[in-house]
C-alpha cells in the first residue's frame, strides 16, 4: 500500500517550507515536501549574491505577517540559516533531487510523477516553485563555444574581466554594482530608464558610474552574438558592437507555463485564476509564492501564502 500524504508540497523555497510548518502547527503531520534540487531556496543560494540584504518589507511595501513564522530582515546567508532552523526545528520532510514531471487529479486524490519514476500520492498539492529556478535566456542564439563565458548569475566571473551585464531589474543592478569592485563592468538595458530598480540600488547605481566604475548601455537592444577567439562580440541594434570576456544575464526567470496547464491549472491571459483561499479551479490543487501573484512576490507575502492556504484548509 502506498502513503496517501494529506500534503504534497511542491518547492522547497519559502512558501514550501513555511506550508510545511503550519501544516504541521495544524496538526497535518503526513506531508512531504519535493525539491528538485539538492538544497532548499535555491533561488536565494544561487542567484542572491554574497552579502545581499534581504528584508521583509519589499518595494516600500509594509506587509504584516501571519500565522506563526517570525521572520524579519537580513542578509542572504541568515535567510537560508532561518529556514534550515525551520526545517531543524520542525522535523519537515523534505526530499531533495525530487523533479515533478507531472501533476494529474485521480478521482478525490492527486498522483504526482517525478522525473526518476517515483510515484506519490496526496489529497492535495501545493504548487510552490519560483520562476528563477529556470531564467529567461535572450531571444537570439548563443553561440555553442561562447557558452562557458554566458551565465546568469556571479558564480563564474574572475577579477580582471570586462563583462556586460544585461537586465535592467533588482538582480541585474546588484550583480553590475558588486562586479565594479575588481571587473570593468558595462550594464546593458534595452529601455531608456530602470523601472524596476528599488531607491537603494538607483543609489548604488548612480555612485559607480559617477566614479567611472561602471558604464551604461540604456535604450540598446542586443542584435545577436559572435565569438571572437576566447571572447564574445556582442552586436547591437544600432550597428555597434564591443567585445567583452563574459556576459551575465539577470533577465528574469520563466513561468513553467506548460506544467501548470497540465496539471490542470487554468489562465485569464497570463494570470493563473485562483480564488480568495489561493486554490485553482482544480479542487484541492493550490498555488502559493511567487506564482500566484502577477506582478513578483516577497519572502513575507510567500510566508502569509501558507497561513492563508493551510487556514483555509
Amino acid at each position: 500500500m502506498q502513503t496517501v500524504y494529506d500534503f504534497i508540497i511542491i518547492g522547497g523555497g519559502p512558501a514550501g517550507i513555511s506550508l510545511g510548518v503550519e501544516a504541521k502547527n495544524r496538526n497535518f503531520h503526513n506531508t512531504v515536501i519535493l525539491e528538485k534540487t539538492l538544497s532548499h531556496n535555491t533561488t536565494i543560494r544561487d542567484f542572491y549574491k554574497d552579502g545581499k540584504r534581504v528584508d521583509k518589507d519589499w518595494k516600500g511595501s509594509s506587509i504584516e505577517l501571519q500565522g506563526s513564522i517570525p521572520f524579519s530582515d537580513g542578509t542572504k546567508e541568515t535567510t537560508l540559516d532561518f529556514f534550515q532552523k525551520l526545517i531543524d526545528e520542525n522535523s519537515l520532510n523534505i526530499l531533495y533531487g525530487s523533479d515533478v514531471e507531472s501533476l494529474k487529479k485521480i478521482e478525490n486524490h492527486f498522483r504526482v510523477l517525478t522525473t526518476s519514476g517515483k510515484i506519490y500520492h496526496s489529497k492535495k498539492v501545493v504548487i510552490s516553485i519560483g520562476n528563477m529556478g529556470k531564467p529567461n535566456k535572450p531571444n537570439y542564439p548563443i553561440p555553442p563555444k561562447t557558452r562557458k563565458i554566458v551565465n546568469f548569475n556571479l558564480d563564474k566571473y574572475q577579477a580582471g574581466e570586462k563583462i556586460l551585464v544585461v537586465g535592467g531589474g533588482n538582480s541585474a543592478s546588484e550583480y553590475a554594482y558588486d562586479l565594479t569592485k575588481d571587473c570593468d563592468v558595462t550594464l546593458n538595458y534595452r529601455k531608456n530608464n530602470f523601472t524596476r530598480v528599488n531607491p537603494e540600488n538607483l543609489n548604488n547605481l548612480d555612485e559607480v558610474v559617477k566614479k567611472g566604475k561602471l558604464k551604461l548601455r540604456l535604450g540598446i537592444d542586443i542584435d545577436h552574438l559572435s565569438q571572437i577567439e576566447e571572447r564574445i562580440r556582442v552586436h547591437f541594434n544600432h550597428r555597434e558592437f564591443e567585445d567583452f570576456d563574459r556576459i551575465i544575464y539577470a533577465i528574469g526567470g520563466v513561468v513553467p507555463t506548460d506544467f501548470l496547464k497540465q496539471s490542470g491549472v487554468t489562465f485569464n491571459e497570463d494570470k493563473i485564476i485562483l480564488n480568495d483561499s489561493l486554490e485553482s479551479e482544480v479542487d484541492g490543487l493550490y498555488i502559493a509564492g511567487d506564482l500566484a501573484v502577477s506582478s513578483g512576490g516577497s519572502i513575507a507575502l510567500a510566508i502569509n501564502h501558507a497561513d492563508q492556504i493551510i487556514r483555509s484548509i
